[in-house]
């Protein structure tokens, strides 16, 4: 039988976007649900590739193979002018096979994101992120206000996906509820990637 996983994938610049992927892993990774963390090199202005095909730390680069196999995808960038960052846009631009032959279709996914101001921009590039899963059919959730944290966050968070705000504490630790939605987020989407594939 196939093994499910959660596929973290995100680009972070600073730091803080991948703080969200973690603390996201280790929801799911609480729920008991296999996570898989990736990354994408970073392109130059030219929108070419300017790093090898293996980091020299962190988290490994994202494969085709790890979004067609994978259960279930959050997805993270920062912001970048209200958009997605070119690095992720430049992975994602090329997953048009996987597009026409729908096989990201029905898996379940959530978006994040980081900025440096409370209106930098969040909400815009979340929906950034969740139009390409739209586009391959994917089912978007989100991180409901059954999360008690974004009723009381003065940072980040949002009900379209778990954020950060770099400006509120000048840092790119997250918050402690800034933390706890993007860990629920993930404890969240590991129960609908085990109702989605009829597990108990």
């Amino acid at each position: 039988m196939k093994e499910n996983y959660l596929l973290v994938l995100f680009y972070s610049a600073s730091g803080s976007v991948k703080q969200i992927a973690h603390a996201i892993a280790d929801g799911a990774e609480d729920a008991g649900m296999k996570v898989k963390i990736r990354t994408v090199p970073k392109v130059s202005a030219n929108n070419e590739k300017i790093e090898g095909d293996l980091p020299d730390s962190g988290e490994v680069y994202c494969s085709k193979d790890d979004l067609i196999n994978c259960s279930g995808l959050a997805l993270g960038s920062p912001t970048r002018f209200g958009s997605m960052a070119s690095s992720l846009k430049y992975f994602l631009d090329s997953t048009g096979d996987l597009w026409a032959t729908n096989t990201m279709e029905d898996k379940p996914g959530i978006v994040f994101t980081s900025t440096g101001s409370m209106h930098g921009g969040q909400e815009t590039t979340l929906f950034n992120l969740i139009t390409f899963m739209l586009h391959h059919g994917m089912i978007v959730a989100g991180s409901p206000y059954s999360i008690s944290e974004l009723h009381k966050t003065k940072s980040g968070g949002t009900p379209y996906g778990a954020t950060h705000v770099e400006g509120f504490n000048k840092s790119t630790e997250l918050t402690k509820d800034e933390y706890e939605i993007a860990k629920k987020s993930g404890i969240r989407i590991a129960d609908l990637i085990r109702k989605l594939s009829n597990e108990s």
